[in-house]
């Protein structure tokens, strides 16, 4: 029996792998990546290394085992049909005989386009049959923390959120709910609303970092329109710059507040609060 972990190298994937770490042996562990150069340091402490691609079904098959338990992080390819995606990792877990399937999707209340593909995915899931889990992990503290360099230069917290509110925690924080899944027992067909124990307005969020930073940044609301455009000309694809500008719409709808308390009591702790997220990442 293994626990078996998709997309290993990203963000929330390495969180989980280093967490199991700490839990079970790494010989129980397979790590399932693109690329085995970015997993070799996973692969030097005895994780078991799987190379396969959501794109190409013919790869998926082997990777699972009678008995597995698998978290499959949904995928972060917004032009591919994540949907299907994750439908061929589940039929080829099916196939397999896993014991359970967590999947990490959005909370129940989120609206925006973001969450069409979490609900087609656990339809999939659901209609499988296979014993599975909800992950509904809200908001990341990360989503914002990363990306404190325009906010520094421009002392403004730029967003369509309206004064919307966003139970948010870190990513170590949704990490360890999924390994309390992994690892614990009685968890089959259950659905976790995960999320931070505070809410907290963009408008709070702007007064904390002027508070750790001493400096006046203040909160900017714009239109969903404005932050399409504003995103987009910082790079993004405009499909996907929509998708994310959509997301503030629904924080405005208070859809990002989750009050089910099944963070904290999965993690048996505190949620990671966000200031705390704040203050690691002016460190860095």
């Amino acid at each position: 029996m293994s626990i078996v972990v998709t997309g290993a190298t990203g963000n929330l994937g390495r969180h989980v792998v280093e967490q199991l770490l700490e839990k079970v042996p790494a010989e129980q562990v397979t790590a399932v990546v693109r690329s085995p150069e970015k997993a070799a340091d996973l692969a030097e402490r005895g994780v078991r290394l799987a190379v396969a691609d959501y794109n190409v079904p013919e790869s998926l098959d082997g990777v699972f085992a009678a008995g597995d338990k698998v978290l499959l992080i949904s995928g972060n390819e917004f032009d591919k049909g994540r949907v299907q995606q994750h439908r061929r990792v589940i039929e080829a877990a099916k196939a397999a005989g896993v014991a359970l399937l967590a999947y990490t999707s959005a909370p129940k209340t989120l609206t925006a386009t973001l969450a069409d593909d979490h609900r087609g995915t656990e339809k999939a899931l659901l209609d499988s049959g296979v014993p599975y889990v909800l992950l509904r992990n809200g908001w990341y503290h990360e989503v914002y923390t990363e990306n404190l360099a325009p906010v520094l230069k421009h002392n403004a917290v730029v967003a369509a959120a309206g004064e919307g509110r966003i139970s948010s925690a870190a990513r170590a924080d949704y990490a360890a709910a999924a390994v309390a899944v992994l690892t614990g027992e009685g968890h089959e067909n259950k659905t976790y609303e995960l999320g931070g124990d505070e809410a907290w307005s963009l408008a709070e969020y702007a007064a904390e970092l002027s508070r750790q930073t001493g400096k006046e940044i203040a909160y900017k609301p714009v239109t969903v329109e404005e932050l399409t455009g504003i995103l987009a000309g910082a790079g993004l694809p405009e499909p996907v710059a929509a998708i994310f500008a959509g997301v503030d719409a629904s924080i405005a709808k208070g859809e990002l507040v989750v009050t089910s308390g099944d963070l904290a009591r999965l993690i048996g702790r505190p949620a990671t609060p966000l200031a705390d997220a704040i203050a690691a990442a002016l460190k860095n």
